[in-house]
């Protein structure tokens, strides 16, 4: 009959030859690594600089980010600023030529001796603009002889003969008490340049415009013009 032997006898024993076993395993697998080119301590120094190396390229990539929307923010204020800039340039011309044609209507008078009535309408002219049913309207007004010895102050009216689902309507203005828009009034002694523009609805058409220069206090135009547009 064996003898017995306590179970912690037998795990003290039996402890160290596992220790030992797993030691030599583990080393073997080591080995193994080792033999095939992996080496451990290596590997944990390239993947430490591997994790450097991209904790530097996201703080890079954070502040090329930052620096290209800086650049395109810069861009598009500059792309604005070039924008203004052209258009008022475009403005600038626009207004050049409109002083040349004054200037020269104004030569055309004193070469050729004309004697105009007391006020006049010249170069009126109507014609669409970018809106649909936005009319853009122009003229000059001038007044001679006599009538320079004072300002002349009244107000401009526009009667519009329009046409509407094949309904002919004539629409006024200003309208109502609008009497007092500024863009209406009228005040000067030589000559006045007169640029604006009404809204109509897009579905109707203008036919003909009839323009009346009215001095302040009259009920009677003193001058009036017709153009049309069809």
């Amino acid at each position: 009959m064996r003898p017995h032997v306590p179970w912690y006898v037998r795990w003290a024993i039996a402890l160290p030859f596992l220790l030992l076993a797993t030691w030599l395993v583990w080393w073997a697998y080591d080995s193994g690594l080792e033999l095939a080119g992996f080496h451990r301590g290596q590997s944990e120094s390239e993947l430490t600089q591997l994790r450097d190396q991209l904790a530097a390229l996201k703080t890079e990539n954070a502040r090329l980010t930052m620096q290209a929307a800086s650049f395109e923010k810069q861009a598009q204020i500059e792309h604005a600023a070039n924008q203004e800039t052209v258009k008022q340039i475009s403005g600038l011309n626009d207004e050049n030529a409109r002083i040349q044609e004054d200037l020269s209507f104004f030569q055309s008078l004193t070469f050729s001796g004309k004697q105009a009535s007391e006020l006049t309408i010249h170069r009126l002219k109507v014609e669409h603009d970018t809106l649909p049913g936005e009319y853009r309207y122009r003229m000059l007004l001038v007044q001679s002889g006599a009538q320079r010895a004072k300002d002349f102050q009244g107000n401009l009216q526009l009667l519009v003969n329009t046409q509407r689902n094949g309904k002919k309507t004539v629409m006024i203005f200003p309208q109502g008490k609008g009497t007092e828009d500024a863009a209406f009034q009228l005040n000067f002694k030589y000559y006045q340049r007169v640029e604006h523009s009404f809204q109509l609805p897009p579905d109707t058409s203008v036919d003909s415009i009839q323009v009346r220069v009215f001095e302040r206090g009259a009920s009677e135009p003193k001058v009036q013009q017709n153009v049309s547009l069809s």
